[in-house]
């Protein structure tokens, strides 16, 4: 069977949130542990429409926390696929602060290894990814350099490194 491709657009993700009292930590900026479940949740929504199944999270990579988010402002978040395997995709996730203009400043920045899961929970075959952009190539290639690390970082935990 010939393999499916799809393109980046394909499962691109855009979700808005107003930051409540009840995302607030005791410094009165939101709270880091929910900014990682929002990133996580349009990750995987991200890796659901490329593979049309379930998914789970394998990683996060370059979790960068660069500026604080405060009551009432609205956090964006967008994902992106950077890179496909056979089983498992990267998804990159940028997080913004927007302002009543429109302008948005960047408050963080992940990269999550998601695997593809068929009905048994055993990884499953993903369709490949199109590259259409320039963008999108320099993003592949940064996503192959960010899995060759992960590759070297799990074989030195398995040596005792």
């Amino acid at each position: 069977m010939e393999r499916i491709y799809k393109t980046v657009d394909d499962s691109r993700v855009e979700t808005v949130y107003l930051i409540r009292p009840t995302h607030l930590n005791g410094a009165n900026r939101l709270f880091g542990g929910i900014l990682m479940q929002w990133i996580d949740e349009a990750a995987g929504i991200v890796a659901k429409r490329h593979c049309g199944g379930n998914v789970t999270t394998a990683s996060v990579d370059n979790l960068t926390f660069l500026h604080g988010a405060y009551q009432n402002d609205m956090v964006v978040i967008k994902g992106k696929l950077t890179w496909v395997g056979k089983t498992s995709m990267e998804v990159c996730v940028d997080t913004y602060v927007e302002n009543l203009q429109g302008d948005r400043h960047r408050i963080n920045n992940a990269h999550f290894m998601m695997v593809a899961l068929d009905e048994n929970d055993k990884p499953m075959q993903v369709p490949g990814l199109k590259l259409q952009t320039e963008d999108e190539h320099l993003a592949w290639s940064h996503g192959e350099e960010r899995r060759r690390i992960r590759i070297q970082r799990l074989k030195d935990k398995l040596d005792g490194i």
